[in-house]
């Protein structure tokens, strides 16, 4: 199957995306991994994008979509693939369906996973990482045993500046404002599975493969 992933920040789609390719034995794109991809192989558009990456600039959309052809003419992708982090605006959705139309190729499903925005900021304004090793808690989900020390290392944990209520509620605001017109153009293909997101890991998967099985 030829899926795209969608869902907010502190949603589980990362999560989601792993146990997905492992079910359906396809291939995880990512955009950041596909184009450190390109760039490492020093493919013709990877030699672009490495252009733009080194003076520090945003990779256009014209090479991100030749690197996203590179990866899906590639053999592993003829039994399906997952996109994750592309397409992220409305042009560049309707770039990649032309693109998708010159290959042969067709979107069978757009997995959105729902999570109330609530339920996202008690997730992420919870998160605690240790400062010496990296490991993560929750407050509330995975709390540690020690309050404010890592079980691991016994080093200290805090709050990184990105996952105050403030900076999660930006980041929400423009992932809705981007997202939006996407759901709104695969809406009008009929291919977006709408899951909800808020309930355990298992079942939301669960609730994914139930659907695309009925596609």
């Amino acid at each position: 199957m030829n899926l795209l992933i969608m869902g907010p920040p502190g949603a589980g789609k990362g999560t989601q995306a792993a146990e997905i390719v492992k079910e359906l034995k396809i291939p995880h794109i990512s955009t950041g991994d596909m184009l450190r991809e390109a760039v490492k192989q020093g493919t013709e558009m990877g030699k672009k994008a490495k252009e733009y990456m080194d003076k520090g600039q945003l990779v256009p959309d014209e090479v991100i979509i030749g690197v996203v052809k590179e990866r899906l003419g590639q053999p592993d992708c003829k039994v399906g693939f997952l996109l994750d982090g592309f397409p992220r605006t409305l042009p560049q959705a309707e770039a990649l369906d032309q693109t998708l139309k010159e290959m042969g190729i067709k979107l069978d499903a757009v997995i959105n996973i729902r999570v109330p925005r609530e339920k996202i900021v008690d997730r992420i304004t919870g998160r605690r990482v240790c400062r010496s090793c990296g490991d993560t808690y929750h407050v509330v989900n995975k709390p540690p045993k020690e309050s404010g020390k890592c079980d691991k290392c016994g080093g200290e944990l805090y709050q990184r500046s990105d996952d105050t209520a403030e900076t999660v509620n930006k980041r929400l605001d423009v992932y809705e404002a981007q997202t939006q017109p996407l759901l709104d153009y695969y809406g009008k293909q009929g291919i977006v599975l709408d899951i909800n997101g808020d309930q355990p890991i298992n079942k939301v998967l669960e609730d994914i493969l139930s659907a695309l099985k009925k596609r």
